[in-house]
C-alpha cells in the first residue's frame, strides 16, 4: 500500500490529475512479464545462482600498459553478464576503482529488456554496491511504479561503475575506460527500450553534448547488433529532487516510454 501511495504522490506532483478514458486504469496492478523472444541472459547470470562464469583473461596493466585497450579486450571477451561483472571487478586500469568501496554493476531484471542508464554511483550506491539506492533511487522507484514497472520488470545500470570522489564529473580518460564495459553491457542485455537518465548518460551513450533539456522527450536510436533500439533521454531523479517543478516534464517522457514498451512487446514499430 505504501508503494502505491508513493507512486500516486509522484503522479500528482508530476501534474497527472485525471484518468484518461471512460474507465480508470489500475497502473499498480501486477503485470505479467512473459518471456520475450530473442531475450537476453538470465538474471541468474549476474546473481551468482546460475552457471559459474568462465575465466576472463588477465591482461597486463600498469607501467607502459594501455588501460583503454585492456578495457576493450576484457569487455569483448565477456559472453554474458556474470562474465562482464567479473571482468569489471578484475580491471584495475581506472583510478576511480582504487578510491571506491564497491564496483556498482547493475540491479533489476535483465530479461525485462527495459534498460535504464544513470550517470555514476553516489555515496549510498558505493556503500551498498547497487545503483540508485539513495534519495534519487527512491524517487526512481516511484517513477517506475508510475508506469507499472519495478526492479523485477526493469534493469538499471550506470555509465560509470565506480563513484568519482565527491561526486565530481568523470574525466574524459575515466569515461573512455568505462565505455567499453557499458557498450558490452548494452549488447548483452539487448534491450527493447533504453531510458537515459541525465545529461552525462546522454553524452556518453549517444555522443551528444547539447544538454538534457534539449534532448529529453525526443526519441533517438542506438545500434545494437544491427538493430536500432529506441532511446528516451529524460531528467535524472537527482535533478528532479532539486527542481521538483520539472517532474511534469519527466512524467511526459515516462508516458511515452510506457507506450513504446507496450508497442515493442506487441511487436509493433
Amino acid at each position: 500500500m505504501q508503494d502505491s501511495l508513493s507512486a500516486l504522490a509522484w503522479l500528482v506532483e508530476a501534474g497527472a490529475d485525471e484518468a484518461i478514458g471512460e474507465v480508470a486504469v489500475d497502473r499498480f496492478a501486477a503485470k505479467a512479464n512473459p518471456p520475450l523472444e530473442g531475450g537476453s541472459k538470465s538474471a541468474q547470470q549476474i546473481s551468482g545462482r546460475g552457471p559459474a562464469p568462465r575465466p576472463i583473461p588477465t591482461l597486463p596493466q600498469g607501467e607502459g600498459g594501455d588501460p583503454i585497450g585492456d578495457a576493450l579486450a576484457l569487455a569483448r571477451a565477456a559472453t554474458n553478464l556474470a562474465e562482464l561483472k567479473a571482468a569489471l571487478e578484475r580491471f584495475d586500469g581506472c583510478a576511480l576503482k582504487k578510491s571506491a568501496t564497491n564496483t556498482v554493476f547493475a540491479d533489476g531484471n535483465p530479461q525485462s529488456r527495459v534498460l535504464f542508464i544513470g550517470e555514476a554511483p553516489g555515496r549510498d550506491e558505493d556503500r551498498q554496491g547497487l545503483p540508485f539506492v539513495g534519495r534519487a533511487g527512491k524517487l526512481l522507484d516511484k517513477m517506475l511504479a508510475a508506469i507499472g514497472l519495478d526492479r523485477t520488470s526493469a534493469y538499471i545500470t550506470n555509465v560509470l561503475n565506480w563513484r568519482p570522489p565527491d561526486n565530481r564529473e568523470p574525466s574524459p580518460e575515466e569515461a573512455a575506460m568505462a565505455l567499453p564495459f557499458l557498450r558490452r553491457h548494452i549488447e548483452l542485455v539487448d534491450p527493447l527500450v533504453m531510458i537515459l537518465l541525465g545529461g552525462t548518460s546522454v553524452r556518453h551513450v549517444m555522443g551528444r553534448s547539447d544538454g538534457i533539456m534539449k534532448t529529453r522527450g525526443r526519441w533517438q536510436d542506438y545500434n545494437v547488433g544491427g538493430r536500432m533500439v529506441p532511446v528516451m533521454p529524460t531528467l535524472h531523479p537527482a535533478y528532479l529532487l532539486r527542481q521538483p517543478a520539472h517532474k511534469k516534464l519527466a512524467w511526459r517522457d515516462l508516458q511515452a516510454v510506457e507506450q513504446k514498451i507496450a508497442a515493442a512487446r506487441a511487436g509493433k514499430p
